[in-house]
């Protein structure tokens, strides 16, 4: 309800601003342009209706204004919607005397005044002329950051951006001209003697308690203005001060930070009071999604999404640990993943992007081949793209026969999931033979290519299995199906560990396990992992088409060249 009264009461407030603007530009052609337009005008919201709807959306609008500012639990937020709030508390003071001088004449003194009044008045003090400038400048910049940032998310509007630009630019400046146009106007006709008395005979001799009161009431409306202002200040500083003194919880980020707030922050107020940079481009409102994290640990203890929250969720058929970083507000300890980078554009609002997936068990196994760099260093850079789209080929093909699927590229290596239909025993098998597939076809690409090479192409392959967080990741715009988690850096950390055995495939005994082997007959070793605490079972293969020989895979090496 909030959302939507703000939303509504800003449209009707444009909705009046827009063609007041227009109407000043018409002083480009003349006053009495001017004041045919304000008489259409005034028949619209100087009826009960259109006071109603005018000054009730302005007197909503402000304490919509009031309550967001209270309700923030940081004051760090992103320019854009710094400059919105900066700019909607200033419209305020600066339109107050404008909007009594102009208003309170018809209420209070039953007075109609013209443009020919009205710019004549402003711009014969200087004071006068540059305020009502600035407050046109800060009312049209407010006005255009809220309607961009709230229609940036359509899908429709990066095609009209432009459209909507040149609108932006020329109402102001158009308003402007027109009005300095007709206060020359206005300069020239007021010179004659005695029209100046004429012209401000009707006001200057109306009932004078009501035009004191008028006089009066801007200085009482500004008191009453800050006032509220202040105390909204004063009630963020008692609650800030009693919510330190409350219960915290813990959030864990991806960059190792563990941010300690009070109860009753978002996540993503949390993130933003720490600096710790977070996609949220319709500024927290729920409506963008870009802010959208995965709950790793500590999902149980949330509060259940919203409604507000449930209904843009299911926009895209979000998992159930999916959640809003902008609507969370954590009790307890809680753990994220970011599933958009922080830089993440209105565009991808509209794309899965990030992660979607779920927690699976998996065989993971990473390839990479040795010795590019000095491969670089004594061919030209065509050849060496052609070789490696050669040995990626091959290794495409390998994943293809032995059901393996490809998760990532990094230059001279590639990720590889196994299992992801077939179950984690059939894919620690099904990895075990792709790893001597590779061998077997890296074999052949060295016989292949044996004049063009100063030494034949070696490769590392690790494979390890167990549970990843399996789902579509990486840019918005092409995101792949792949896999996080430790067992997944632990299978990239076992690939290098060929270097250190020299070897061409390093394999945990778990994942052998798993494919039903009870063991292996080649040398066990315990091996340090990075980022375990425990030594790790592993076994250290010189080529990896011997143990898949031993699974019904391709034939025991014969002598010659070969991947280890």
């Amino acid at each position: 309800m909030e959302r939507r009264l703000r939303l509504a009461t800003g449209l009707i407030l444009v909705a009046f601003i827009i063609p007041h603007l227009i109407n000043a530009a018409l002083g480009l052609w003349s006053i009495e342009a001017m004041d045919a337009m304000r008489r259409a005008s005034i028949a619209l919201w100087y009826s009960p209706v259109g006071t109603l709807l005018l000054y009730g959306s302005l007197v909503t609008h402000f304490f919509l204004a009031l309550w967001s500012l209270y309700r923030r639990q940081t004051l760090r937020m992103p320019p854009w919607e710094a400059a919105q709030l900066v700019l909607g508390l200033l419209i305020v003071p600066l339109a107050i005397t404008h909007m009594v001088g102009a208003r309170g004449a018809w209420s209070f003194l039953d007075v109609e005044l013209t443009y020919r009044q009205v710019v004549t008045a402003i711009w014969s003090d200087g004071w006068w002329t540059t305020r009502q400038v600035t407050l046109l400048t800060i009312v049209w910049l407010h006005l255009c950051v809220g309607l961009h940032y709230w229609l940036r998310i359509r899908p429709w509007y990066p095609n009209a951006v432009w459209v909507v630009y040149a609108v932006a630019v020329l109402i102001p400046i158009l308003a402007l001209l027109g009005f300095a146009r007709a206060a020359v106007t206005a300069q020239t006709l007021n010179a004659e003697p005695g029209v100046m008395a004429t012209l401000f005979y009707e006001l200057n001799n109306a009932d004078p308690k009501a035009l004191a009161f008028r006089a009066a009431l801007p200085n009482q409306l500004l008191t009453l203005y800050w006032g509220l202002l202040g105390l909204t200040l004063f009630a963020r500083f008692l609650r800030d001060r009693v919510h330190s003194r409350g219960a915290s919880f813990c959030l864990q980020h991806p960059s190792s930070r563990e941010i300690r707030v009070p109860v009753g922050r978002s996540i993503l107020e949390a993130l933003r009071e720490s600096g710790v940079p977070h996609a949220s481009v319709c500024g927290g409102r729920a409506r963008c999604t870009t802010c959208r994290v995965r709950i790793v640990d500590g999902i149980a203890d949330l509060p259940p999404p919203g409604a507000l929250e449930r209904k843009t969720l299911m926009r895209f058929a979000a998992e159930p640990n999916v959640r809003l970083a902008c609507q969370v507000r954590p009790t307890a300890d809680v753990s994220i993943v970011p599933l958009l980078p922080p830089d993440a554009s209105a565009a991808d609002a509209h794309r899965p992007g990030g992660l979607r997936g779920s927690e699976r068990k998996v065989a993971v196994m990473f390839a990479d081949l040795r010795g590019s760099t000095r491969l670089g260093e004594s061919k030209l850079p065509y050849d060496v793209v052609f070789i490696l789209n050669q040995f990626f080929a091959e290794m495409a093909e390998a994943l293809r026969e032995t059901n393996g699927h490809y998760a990532q590229f990094n230059g001279d290596g590639l990720m590889a999931l196994y299992g992801l239909e077939s179950g984690l025993r059939e894919g620690c098998r099904e990895a075990l033979r792709g790893a001597g597939e590779m061998a077997a076809r890296l074999d052949r690409l060295n016989r292949q290519l044996k004049g063009e090479l100063p030494e034949p192409l070696r490769m590392g392959i690790g494979i390890h299995a167990g549970d990843a967080i399996v789902g579509s990741m990486g840019p918005p715009a092409s995101p792949i199906l792949s896999a996080i988690g430790d067992n997944v850096n632990i299978a990239a950390r076992l690939e290098a560990k060929t270097k250190d055995f020299d070897c061409g495939l390093v394999v945990s005994k778990y994942a052998v396990e798993q494919a039903g082997l009870e063991s292996l007959d080649f040398p066990l070793h315990e091996t340090d992992v990075r980022g375990r605490l425990e030594p790790l079972a592993v076994y250290a293969i010189d080529d990896p088409r011997a143990v898949a020989a031993q699974l019904g895979g391709p034939p025991e090496p014969s002598s010659g060249p070969h991947s280890a």
